[in-house]
């Protein structure tokens, strides 16, 4: 049996879903430092997060039109 959480303190049920959850985020992480791909300018990324930006606000800005 796993040991119940406190709601306030922990997001998860138990310590069993809290231990599985670390478990694979710590996998993606590691996965993530051994395979770092090509990777992306720092000025192309801020770029691309701009246009969601402007779109979202130029949408937003459609429906309380």
């Amino acid at each position: 049996m796993s040991t119940q959480l406190d709601p306030i303190v922990s997001e998860f049920a138990t310590q069993e879903q809290a231990d599985s959850y670390d478990r694979w985020f710590r996998a993606k992480v590691q996965h993530s430092l051994d395979n770092p791909g090509q990777g992306m300018p720092h000025d192309q990324v801020m770029a691309k997060a701009d246009a969601i930006i402007d779109d979202a606000v130029r949408h937003q800005n459609d429906e309380t039109s």
